[in-house]
């Protein structure tokens, strides 16, 4: 897979994974228990980790992969 495809589908799926974070924030699902814990336990994380792959990626690929 190209590099730039990659960076494409993981800034999509940052971006995505993103929208449950405003309704946890500004609307009903941090009363909903199953939704709250998806946002949490969820899209968070692959927010955090797509956020880093997407900064940290080249590095990680250059040092920790070879």
């Amino acid at each position: 897979m190209k590099a730039s495809t990659e960076r494409k589908i993981i800034r999509w799926v940052h971006i995505l994974f993103s929208i449950p974070i405003i309704g946890f924030i500004y609307g009903p699902v941090a009363e909903l228990p199953y939704a709250a814990n998806a946002v949490r336990f969820l899209f968070f994380p692959v927010i955090v980790l797509s956020g880093l792959w997407l900064w940290k990626g080249q590095w990680i690929k250059k040092h920790l992969l070879n």
